[in-house]
């Protein structure tokens, strides 16, 4: 079973790297402080969005030292579009204030010194590492990794931490990093929440939810009928975003 499905990733990474030979991760900076400070802002919030909060931000603060300097209420005045502002000004803070006592101003560049940080959960420090230093302590589990994981049959599991686990048993170490970019561009440009396009889909005759989403009609540019493919255990269900 767990060869089949290894099998079945390493076909999956290499359709999904075919077709998006540039997927990367979509959130702007310059350094691995500024790669930190994004990821914190972009929980429960749109890429999109932190992009255009830290193209001003990142202006000016310069660095751990002057957020650590900042008033938590006008920095939370600076982020407020992201939302969640008084939580991750009060992290954003406090992470750049550790950075500053423990560890000389800069990122340390393992899972537990990063766990330290405020704000920082197993999500944020493997972006982080995986992005800006090219270590695969993990696998990136968002909201899009997460809903493709289950839709295509490689996990079972709720929890960003038990899908992680699930990810990491059959995705190689090498692709630990890239494969989350492959699965977000693919949930934002055809495996979307609530109208995956099935039929577009280059991975349709591997993925246990195309029959079940074509027939049930919750693809688009389909239409209902009478299910023909009942869920089966291991088989992905949708989950909204």
């Amino acid at each position: 079973m767990i060869a089949d499905l290894k099998k079945r990733t390493a076909e999956i990474i290499k359709r999904l790297g075919k077709a998006y030979p540039d997927a990367h991760c979509a959130l702007n900076h310059s350094n691995p402080f500024e790669l930190l400070i994004a990821t914190i802002l972009s929980a429960q919030c749109t890429d999109e969005r932190v992009n255009i909060v830290t193209a001003t931000l990142f202006r000016k603060y310069r660095g751990p030292e002057d957020f650590a300097a900042v008033s938590q209420a006008e920095l939370e005045k600076d982020i407020h579009s992201t939302g969640f502002f008084r939580n991750k000004s009060k992290n954003i803070k406090a992470a750049s204030q550790r950075l500053l006592e423990v560890y000389g101003g800069e990122i340390p560049q393992s899972m537990e010194e990063m766990l330290t940080l405020g704000g920082v959960a197993r999500k944020t420090a493997n972006v982080v590492l995986g992005n800006a230093f090219g270590i695969a302590s993990g696998v990136v589990v968002d909201t899009h990794v997460g809903r493709l994981s289950q839709r295509l049959g490689l996990t079972e599991q709720k929890t960003a931490e038990k899908i992680e686990e699930d990810l990491q048993m059959l995705v190689p170490k090498k692709d630990w990093v890239q494969f989350p970019h492959l699965l977000i561009f693919h949930g934002r440009q055809i495996c979307n929440a609530r109208k995956p396009k099935c039929l577009e889909c280059v991975l349709a005759d591997t993925c246990p939810s195309f029959a079940i989403f074509v027939s049930d009609g919750i693809a688009a540019g389909t239409e209902p009928v009478k299910t023909i493919t009942k869920l089966k255990k291991g088989t992905a269900k949708a989950v909204p975003q």
